[in-house]
């Protein structure tokens, strides 16, 4: 659940590898947490959506109502009271939206404790610059390896990669890239030595050390 501005979304885009996330910093996003004032409510019987403004941009926030718990839960949201969202990103289709993003909330809550909105800030600035600087470790890194080892690093770097605990064998990476194991764990040395990857269950399987 990442915290972020609207400024952050407005500018991030669709992940190659799946289009269903955004990258942002470049970190792949899909749940987030948002928090701003209630702009321009618009209820229905299904669902309720308005616009949440938190001084970087406005984005359009859905909430649908599939039962009575959630209908209390929106009860008490009102035009100029401050929100926090948990939701996820979507896009509009169609040319005259030209991508527009906006999110579908799983839970909106209302701010009893101004200083929530001080914290969110103060969270937001703290992750954008943790996974910026993870985006410079990367990119240094790479840019001092050879063009072999940013192959081998890059296989650490799939979506199925960073999701599996385990992360590859070498046996794996072998086979994917053609190449003898002993020239493979000799690129795996360099990225341990690097921090680019690490061990995980034994000595031959390793996972990203660059996960967000």
């Amino acid at each position: 659940m990442l915290p972020l501005t609207v400024k952050q979304i407005s500018e991030s885009y669709r992940s190659d590898a799946d289009k269903s996330n955004f990258v942002i910093d470049g970190i792949e996003v899909n749940n987030v947490r948002l928090l701003g004032m209630v702009m321009n409510i618009v209820e229905k019987i299904r669902d309720v959506s308005f616009n949440l403004d938190d001084g970087t941009g406005r984005i359009e926030v859905c909430r649908w109502l599939n039962d009575a718990a959630e209908s209390n839960e929106v009860a008490a949201i009102q035009n100029g009271i401050h929100v926090q969202v948990h939701g996820h990103l979507k896009s509009f289709q169609g040319k005259s939206f030209q991508g527009k993003k906006h999110a579908v909330a799983f839970s909106v809550r209302p701010v009893i404790d101004f200083n929530e909105i001080a914290y969110h800030y103060i969270e937001c600035i703290h992750v954008h610059t943790y996974n910026k600087r993870l985006q410079f470790s990367v990119t240094s890194s790479v840019e001092k390896s050879s063009d072999f080892d940013q192959m081998v690093l890059a296989t650490f770097l799939e979506p199925k990669a960073l999701a599996s605990e385990c992360g590859l064998h070498v046996d794996y990476i072998a086979q994917l890239l053609g190449v003898p194991k002993n020239k493979i764990m000799e690129s795996i040395n360099y990225h341990t030595d690097m921090g680019n990857i690490y061990s995980t269950i034994d000595d031959y399987h390793f996972k990203s050390a660059h996960n967000g």
